[in-house]
Formats: structure tokens, C-alpha cells, sequence
């Protein structure tokens, strides 16, 4: 069985070496996730390290079940009075274990949003590829946090990097990374697919 938790050590360090290089100007940028700059992603990503469900459930009921309030209460909870308190706290944290430690949910999060932070500022890394592969199918298969099933439905997607093909229908490839960020609802990932399916997911991520 696939440890999930341990990949996501993995996956977070790196993320931390990546983010320790950044400088104050760089920690604003903006990012692929809504309108949160890159400290906000790595608080709202620290914070999804310390929930247990009941946690969880008690923050949710406390925002009324407004994810965005959850979200923001929570990561303006994690985060420093500088972005180096943030990072030095997100250096000390554990995986994420919701819904269960041996979902791959938990490292999705992790992959999807340190991506959301590399992509923007053209830093480059490469996922563990079993963890990467597990994503992708988890995503494929599966409305979790995202719409990533119903963007994928009826249609074929090809990694040309790796063994990993999905669905029937009208065919995108591209890299493994690209899939998984396109069915996370990244559409700046559009550019690295191609195929004559690509126009539809296009179509179904601006709408």
C-alpha cells in the first residue's frame, strides 16, 4: 500500500526549500488559488495539517458551512506575523490525515497548491511519481474538493509521461502534472494539453 503520508513529508519539505529562497516581494505574488497571495496558500496548506474531523467539523459549524469563512479563519490562524514565522511553521508540520490517512487526498492538496504557488513564479519540481499517479486517479474518479470527475467526464485523458490513461471520449495527453492541475481547476495548465478534447475541457472550466 501506497504511503501517502510519507510522500506528503516529502512533497511539503520540498516546498519548504522552494518557498526559503522566495523574498518579501515574492511572498505577495499572486497565485493560482482564488485571490490568495503566496504566504495565504502556505497558511491556508499548514492549516489543512492540523485538522482531525472533529476539528474540522467544529470550525465549519462555527463559519455557518461558509468554506471561504472556514478557510480564512484558519489560515490567518497558521499564519506568522512575518512569512518567515509562516515558514518556519510550516517546516514543523505533519501530513494532512483528512478524511483518512490512507486517502490520497491529502497529498492532492499538497501537490495541487504548491503548484499553484510554483507555477506563477516559474519554479520547477517534479512529485514524487507514484504520489502523482495516485492523484491523478483519485481525481479522475472522484467530486471531493474540486468538480474534477465532472470535468473529466466523457472524455479521454493520456499522460505522455507516465502510464496513466482515464475515461473514453474525445482524447487530451500532456505531462501528469498538467492533467492533474487541469482537473484541480487550474485553466493555466490548458496550455501544456493538447488533442481534440482539449476545446471541451476548456469550455467546461471557463463555465
Amino acid at each position: 500500500m501506497t504511503d501517502f503520508a510519507q510522500i506528503q513529508q516529502r512533497e511539503l519539505a520540498a516546498l519548504a526549500d522552494d518557498l526559503s529562497g522566495l523574498d518579501p516581494q515574492q511572498w505577495r505574488s499572486t497565485t493560482l488559488c482564488a485571490d490568495w497571495d503566496v504566504e495565504e496558500v502556505v497558511a491556508h496548506l499548514g492549516a489543512a495539517t492540523r485538522f482531525t474531523r472533529w476539528r474540522w467539523i467544529r470550525s465549519m459549524i462555527g463559519a455557518r458551512f461558509d468554506p471561504d469563512l472556514h478557510n480564512r479563519r484558519r489560515l490567518e490562524e497558521f499564519r506568522g506575523a512575518t512569512p518567515q514565522d509562516t515558514l518556519d511553521r510550516f517546516r514543523h508540520v505533519g501530513p494532512i490525515v483528512l478524511p483518512t490517512k490512507s486517502s490520497p487526498f491529502g497529498l492532492s492538496e499538497v501537490i495541487i497548491h504548491a503548484e499553484d504557488i510554483r507555477r506563477p513564479l516559474g519554479l520547477r519540481h517534479s512529485p514524487d511519481p507514484t504520489g502523482l499517479l495516485a492523484v491523478a486517479h483519485f481525481l479522475a474518479a472522484k467530486d471531493f474538493a474540486v468538480k474534477s470527475r465532472t470535468l473529466a467526464k466523457d472524455l479521454s485523458l493520456q499522460a505522455t509521461d507516465a502510464d496513466f490513461h482515464s475515461g473514453t471520449g474525445p482524447e487530451i495527453r500532456g505531462p501528469l502534472l498538467s492533467l492533474v492541475m487541469t482537473l484541480a481547476g487550474r485553466p493555466a495548465f490548458l496550455s501544456d494539453l493538447s488533442g481534440d478534447g482539449t476545446p471541451e475541457l476548456s469550455r467546461r472550466l471557463a463555465s
